[in-house]
């Protein structure tokens, strides 16, 4: 009598699995999303192995620069014992996982406090960037790029794709500093390098950590302006080289749509020439371009670290920049894992909008 229900359970078990994997199967999108889901998270897994290890063997000793250089041998093995180093790396990575899935990103050697609470402090100055340098390279690429379709073989096509050359080959950094000698130092158009906000004002209230947003729904006017002050120099600076391989990208897209028949005949049967460029071309080339501006999204957010560190911007990137200074490992790891997350989240929403923007893509 006592075996007979466990025995019906388990009998029951696997048909669950059945069912349940064919109603994931019986939605396209659904059955995608669930696929998608599971290859994401064995590359997260991967990530954290590849991550945890590769900044282990960092040279130099944390626990050397936490206790400064003028510490005895004593003092020093007090402090790797504090930080778990004196054990086996096989022991201190099984740490980390478990301490990973309860949602803990260890703890910031430097200020002992949760590595998660500090990037999330820092992430939205990091967005804010990103998201400005990014509708900027937009704005930029687009319509250069278009151009340089459209008048393909021309003076106006020649002069774009130099642009676009020096673009891909000019120095992030020295781009930066001539940015920061012109702007700041020769014409004193943008305000000093120094954070998001003018010292001696005051943040406005924390709703999205978006400086130029929150200030707005605060309806502080003053603090809005500065804030979008600190904000365009740096935005264009990162606009500046990523809006290269954009440009590049929507000119060969743009290129390769324009020599289809379907566009000959729109034109043969009297299409108007705007429409036919900005609705019928642009429409079928935006999948590679959607591809690119990902990857250049991406970019923004991980990338910008010489950005932020030139213009002293409070972000994910000065603060990995800080950490990878003093041997901070598990804020570096952190910051490997937020960035591959995020990589991870728009590669997933771009597939999805793949079919949305051309109905002959279809999910399964």
């Amino acid at each position: 009598m006592t075996t007979t229900p466990d025995t019906g359970a388990m009998d029951n078990s696997p048909s669950l699995w059945l069912t349940f994997w064919e109603i994931i199967r019986s939605y396209p999108l659904l059955h995608y999303l669930f696929r998608r889901l599971g290859l994401a998270l064995l590359t997260l897994v991967g990530i954290v192995v590849v991550a945890f290890f590769l900044t282990s063997v960092l040279p130099g000793n944390p626990a050397v620069v936490r206790a400064g250089p003028l510490a005895n041998e004593e003092r020093i093995q007090k402090y790797e014992k504090e930080m778990g180093l004196d054990r086996p790396l096989a022991v201190q990575f099984g740490d980390y996982v478990i301490h990973l899935g309860q949602g803990n990103l260890g703890e910031s050697w430097t200020s002992r406090r949760p590595v998660q609470d500090e990037l999330k402090e820092r992430l939205p100055a990091t967005a804010e960037l990103g998201i400005a340098a990014f509708v900027a390279t937009l704005a930029i690429s687009l319509p250069l790029g278009i151009l340089a379709a459209v008048y393909s073989g021309t003076a106006i096509d020649w002069a774009i794709r130099l642009f676009a050359t020096f673009g891909a080959s000019v120095a992030l950094f020295w781009l930066a500093l001539i940015c920061i000698h012109l702007f700041y130092y020769k014409w004193h158009i943008a305000p000093p390098p120094l954070d998001r906000l003018t010292i001696g004002i005051d943040e406005p209230p924390n709703v999205t950590g978006f400086f130029t947003i929150d200030s707005l729904l605060a309806g502080d006017i003053d603090t809005f302006r500065d804030a979008l002050n600190h904000l365009w120099l740096p935005a264009l600076t990162l606009a500046f080289v990523v809006s290269a391989p954009m440009t590049k990208m929507i000119r060969a897209a743009m290129l390769d749509v324009l020599d289809k028949d379907f566009i000959r005949t729109a034109r043969a049967v009297g299409v108007p020439f705007r429409q036919i460029i900005l609705v019928d071309a642009l429409r079928n080339a935006f999948i590679p371009v959607l591809t690119t501006s990902g990857i250049v999204f991406g970019y923004l957010v991980a990338g910008n670290v010489i950005v932020e560190r030139v213009f002293s911007w409070a972000g994910i990137g000065q603060y990995v920049w800080q950490a990878l200074d003093v041997n901070n490992l598990n804020a570096v790891r952190g910051f490997i894992l937020l960035i591959a997350t995020v990589y991870i989240l728009l590669n997933l929403v771009i597939d999805l909008l793949y079919s949305l923007i051309d109905p002959r893509i279809r999910l399964n």
